[in-house]
């Protein structure tokens, strides 16, 4: 028999209000949390520029998607690091690899530092050394043939940027078939790479541990722009005996680039706790020994703290992205047929100054990395010294003043302002200027005297 019917209306009763206590409960939890939540963010607003951005205080983030954080599985640092990575080498269980470089590197010996050691090791490999400074469409397939027809069953990309993107492109069309412009884009592929390990012999570019690969199609005339997080090596290689034979002009582009990295990735709209603390210190280690390392290239100290600086600026923009230097920048460079990370030092202190407008807070923590710590919380005083700064740098370690000491014309301004307002990296600037607002910043660019205050 079942109960009777007062009592299963009692039950309902009950249930029915300890229902509604439980949905009270939770509506007094969610208004608690809320609460919380806003005190915690009005508590951090007045504390420092280094608020948590889970809480929206550095910049407003649409819906709670949260962060993602990209490095290489496995990162070798400092002195001795190209010996110490050779057990992991040889870990990977693979036999022969593809060597990607360009001809100066062998040219110039440096190559026969990592083939002794892969000599030694009995590791067997086949050297590929056509890369142009962005490398083409017909180099990456010339690779790929290579790879087919010596049975190379991994890659080590030696050098740079060029070798870095190279090698990148060959590994991941190679295991995903195609055509290297069917990756063009964001996180095109479907497939893992080519295991590929990233011996770095410059302090800047960070190509040889981030998630970015820029391939030129000479049939278009345009670049092949890829972000995707199976482009990252499985082995990156900062090895600072590597970088001693590089000129003081290299030094101070690929230098100027690290710290445009850091900059950039600082006052990203994308940035987290995390790339914050790797552009801050970046910018500290720069800010110190840059202009150390170009002076004297053979200072062990300089070079090894610009090694990690290097690697600190590319985990921070690997994730937090760039912004408006380097969309302006890949657009003036091919075209005058200028290096990246001079474009880049000379379009820094232009950009900031623009940024600065909208988010002069940020320049705070800036300032003090940079050593400018008299500045306090003074949002303006940081400002100032912050571009008072990166001229001062740029000045000291020898970049060319401006874009018409580079021979630019200003008559293609309008023209490349609307190919960076497309360019990938302009998305995470801290605030996105109107074309003729980018035209107002090449022309500042071209005619800058050292005088970074009268941005109109």
């Amino acid at each position: 028999m079942g109960e009777p019917e007062h009592t299963q209306k009692r039950a309902r009763s009950a249930q029915g209000e300890t229902d509604s206590k439980m949905e009270h409960d939770c509506e007094h939890e969610v208004e608690e949390r809320v609460r919380l939540f806003t005190d915690l963010e009005w508590d951090l607003a007045g504390h420092s520029t280094l608020g948590p951005h889970s809480v929206n205080y550095h910049h407003p983030r649409p819906g709670n998607k949260g962060s993602v954080f990209f490095m290489p599985n496995r990162s070798f640092l400092g002195e001795g690091a190209l010996h110490n990575a050779l057990q992991s080498v040889k870990a990977l269980g693979l036999k022969k690899a593809l060597l990607v470089t360009d001809k100066m590197l062998v040219k110039s010996g440096a190559v026969k530092t990592l083939t002794d050691v892969l000599d030694k090791a009995s590791i067997k490999y086949s050297i590929f050394h056509w890369c142009d400074p962005i490398p083409s469409r017909a180099q990456v397939e010339s690779g790929l043939k290579l790879v087919q027809q010596e049975g190379c069953e991994f890659i080590i990309s030696f050098g740079c940027h060029a070798p870095h993107n190279c090698a990148k492109a060959i590994g991941i069309a190679f295991t995903n078939g195609g055509s290297i412009r069917d990756y063009a884009g964001a996180d095109k592929s479907h497939k893992p790479m080519l295991p590929l390990v990233a011996v770095n012999t410059a302090a800047g570019t960070g190509a040889e541990m981030d998630r970015f690969c820029t391939i030129k199609d000479e049939h278009t005339g345009q670049n092949l722009d890829m972000v995707d997080w199976r482009l990252m090596p499985a082995l990156a290689v900062n090895d600072p005996t590597l970088t001693v034979g590089m000129p003081p002009r290299l030094t101070a582009a690929t230098g100027m680039d690290a710290l445009t990295h850091a900059i950039e990735a600082y006052v990203s709209t994308a940035s987290t706790p995390v790339t914050d603390a790797s552009a801050l210190h970046a910018i500290r280690l720069i800010s110190t020994y840059l202009p150390e390392a170009v002076e004297d290239g053979t200072n062990a100290k300089a070079r090894d703290m610009m090694a990690y600086a290097e690697f600190l600026a590319a985990m921070a923009f690997n994730s937090a992205g760039l912004g408006y230097v380097h969309a302006m920048s890949h657009q003036i460079g091919p075209a005058y047929s200028l290096a990246h990370g001079i474009c880049n030092a000379i379009l820094l202190g232009p950009v900031q100054e623009y940024n600065a407008k909208y988010v002069p807070a940020l320049f705070i923590d800036i300032a003090h990395a940079m050593g400018f710590m008299e500045v306090g919380q003074d949002s303006g005083r940081a400002v100032k010294a912050v571009l008072e700064g990166i001229r001062t740098l740029k000045d000291k370690v020898g970049i060319p003043k401006n874009f018409q000491a580079l021979k630019a014309n200003p008559a293609d301004f309008l023209r490349l302002a609307e190919a960076a307002m497309k360019d990938a990296c302009a998305s995470t600037n801290p605030h996105q200027p109107t074309k003729d607002e980018v035209c107002q910043i090449f022309h500042k660019a071209y005619n800058l005297d050292g005088d970074t205050q009268s941005f109109q």
